[in-house]
C-alpha cells in the first residue's frame, strides 16, 4: 500500500467545500464542514431502553462493583466485557425492531451497523458518533457522513490498538461486509490505503459508489498516542 501519499485522491481542492469533511484536532475524531444537516440516525433519536434492559443494567452494575473488590485490573476487564454484552444486546434489539437502541439508559450512542473483515477475523459494532466516549467502546461513525451501506461516503474511526488494529493487516482487494439494522448486507472491496496528516486530511462527502472510509491513528506501533498522522483505508461497494 502506498503510505507516502499525504491526502491521496481526497486532497484535491477544486471541489465544493460542501462535499468535503475534515479531521479535527486533537486526537482521532472528525467533524464535517458546515452543512446544516445531521446524520439520518442521530443520537437524539435513540429510543428509551426497555424495562428488561434496566434490569440487566442493574445486575451487571452490581457485578462490576463486586469485581472491583478484586482490584482495578479485574474491574476494567469486567467493565469492558459488560459493555460489549450490552452493545450486542442493543444491536440484537435494533435488528428486531429496526429502531436505534441505547446499550444502557444513560448512553449517548447506539449501534448503527456491524462491520466484518473476514480475512482479518475482525467483527465489530459501529456506534453513532466519533467522540472519545464512543471510541472507548467501539468504532465511531462520523455524524454527517453516509450511514454504512448507504450511498455516499461512510466515515468510521477507531483506535489503532483496539477495534481497528486489524487495519494494519488489510490489503487491496480484501473484503469488508456491512450489516445494517434492517438486516441488509453490503459487501465492499478495499481499494487502497494511505497516510495523511489530520490537519490536511480531506474526505469526500459524496461518492460515485457507496464507500467506506476507515480511519485510525498511525503508526500502529507508536509508543505514545496523539500524533498527527492517520491511516486511511478506502473500500468501495463490490
Amino acid at each position: 500500500m502506498a503510505t507516502a501519499d499525504r491526502g491521496g485522491p481526497f486532497a484535491h481542492a477544486n471541489r465544493s467545500a460542501r462535499n468535503w469533511m475534515r479531521a479535527a484536532a486533537p486526537g482521532i475524531g472528525f467533524r464535517c464542514l458546515p452543512r446544516g444537516e445531521s446524520s439520518p440516525i442521530g443520537r437524539g433519536n435513540a429510543r428509551k431502553s426497555s424495562p428488561r434492559r434496566w434490569i440487566a443494567v442493574c445486575i451487571v452494575v452490581l457485578a462490576i462493583l463486586g469485581g472491583a473488590s478484586f482490584g482495578g485490573g479485574v474491574y476494567m476487564h469486567a467493565k469492558a466485557q459488560v459493555a460489549q454484552w450490552l452493545l450486542h444486546a442493543a444491536w440484537s434489539e435494533s435488528r428486531e425492531t429496526g429502531a436505534p437502541v441505547r446499550p444502557w439508559p444513560w448512553a449517548d450512542t447506539h449501534p448503527v451497523a456491524r462491520l466484518v473483515a473476514p480475512a482479518q477475523d475482525a467483527d465489530v459494532l459501529v456506534l453513532a458518533g466519533a467522540s472519545g466516549r464512543t471510541l472507548a467502546f467501539g468504532p465511531g461513525h462520523l455524524d454527517g457522513s453516509a450511514l454504512p451501506g448507504d450511498a455516499g461516503n461512510a466515515v468510521i474511526t477507531a483506535h489503532r490498538d483496539t477495534h481497528f488494529r486489524f487495519l494494519r493487516a488489510v490489503s487491496p482487494g480484501d473484503e469488508l461486509v456491512v450489516e445494517r439494522t434492517d438486516g441488509g448486507m453490503r459487501h465492499f472491496r478495499i481499494r487502497g490505503a494511505y497516510v495523511a496528516d489530520y490537519r490536511q486530511l480531506r474526505l469526500p462527502r459524496d461518492t460515485a459508489v457507496p464507500t467506506l472510509t476507515l480511519v485510525t491513528c498511525y503508526p500502529f506501533d507508536a509508543l505514545s498516542p496523539g500524533g498527527p498522522l492517520r491511516y486511511v483505508v478506502v473500500a468501495e461497494a463490490a
